[in-house]
């Protein structure tokens, strides 16, 4: 039987930390910047985790 392979797309995006939890950037950072203040796009520059309730789904993409 093959093994079942990592998705590749959500392998760039979340990274597991070292205690197992789910590691995300946020949305939202990507276009119109110009109407955002400067203290919501400082924010979003920060990395944050995954919720507990998509944190098994995500964990069975990554590591197949």
């Amino acid at each position: 039987m093959p093994k079942q392979k990592t998705k590749r797309a959500l392998r760039k995006r979340v990274r597991l930390t070292g205690s197992g939890k789910v590691r995300r950037y946020r949305a939202n950072k990507s276009h119109i910047l110009t109407k955002k203040h400067p203290k919501r796009k400082r924010h979003l520059r920060k990395g944050t985790l995954a919720s507990r309730a998509d944190e098994a789904r995500l964990k069975r993409l990554l590591t197949a």
